[in-house]
């Protein structure tokens, strides 16, 4: 999972330091929880699409460089240049073909070049100027590339069945709304954002991890819900009880609920097929 690049939250901070601060002990270890949840649906998508030899690919929001690394180790791409607001994660170990740059996406001199794929995974989800940053987004990529989105979207409903696990996951979207600028509600619309910037033809589709005990999507609920706490509790809609009762619910095999879904959309930019 994807540690975002900066953006302004409304409190005036920066995402990151209200909530998930890159120092943090465990940081990593909670991004790579979502990794293991989600990375195999990603590059299964990714391959589906063609990213194989020859690509020059852009990774923003790298987070741990799992993604980044998969698309050089399995997809065999050409380069891969992974974009982080912190690149704490991705320094570690140098791997041929990984370029890491430290940089702001939203920034107005952000333009790294042109990539038959761009790729950006759990990160405009928290940023403000939506329509702007996937049209910035769509400007990265090369005639006959392709733009890939993965965002959360949020299960719970009034018709959800109330459990633990639910009434915590409300109040984690509402807190981190009101902390750090998060808002998944609008994440549905991609597919008419992509088209909207030009892209064609745009797909989706929807993947919901299992919440199993002990398993890598219910260790980063519980892992998340311990850093966001404080905004959990700040909505009212929670108490520490409940947290607690929640993370209890998230190990028990009386579990049954929904996990967040990570919705993916992609669209071609038109032009001559490039490696395609």
């Amino acid at each position: 999972m994807s540690t975002p690049p900066r953006g302004d939250a409304p409190d005036g901070g920066r995402y990151g330091e209200a909530v998930f601060r890159p120092e943090q002990a465990g940081e990593g270890e909670r991004i790579d929880f979502g990794a293991l949840a989600y990375d195999d649906i990603t590059m299964a998508r990714l391959r589906t699409l063609g990213v194989g030899p020859g690509w020059r690919c852009l990774d923003v929001g790298a987070g741990t460089g799992t993604v980044s690394r998969r698309l050089l180790d399995e997809a065999g791409v050409a380069s891969v240049l992974a974009v982080d607001r912190d690149v704490r994660f991705l320094d570690a170990q140098p791997v041929p073909g990984l370029d890491v740059l430290e940089a702001d996406v939203t920034a107005s001199d952000f333009a790294p070049g042109r990539f038959q794929l761009v790729h950006a995974r759990f990160v405009l989800m928290h940023l403000p100027e939506h329509d702007r940053l996937i049209t910035k987004l769509a400007e990265l990529v090369a005639p006959g590339g392709v733009l890939v989105l993965s965002d959360a979207v949020d299960l719970t409903s009034d018709r959800t069945p109330s459990t633990p696990y639910t009434m915590v996951m409300r109040a984690m979207w509402q807190g981190l709304r009101a902390t750090i600028g998060t808002d998944v509600s609008w994440v549905p619309s991609y597919p008419h954002l992509l088209r909207g910037a030009g892209l064609v033809p745009v797909a989706a589709e929807i993947h919901v991890p299992p919440l199993l005990p002990g398993s890598p999507i219910s260790r980063f609920w519980a892992d998340t819900w311990e850093r966001s706490r404080a905004a959990m509790l700040a909505t009212g809609l929670v108490d520490d009880t409940s947290v607690d009762a929640a993370v209890r619910y998230l190990g028990s095999d009386e579990c049954a609920a929904l996990s967040a879904g990570m919705l993916t959309v992609w669209g071609w930019k038109s032009g001559e097929a490039a490696l395609r």
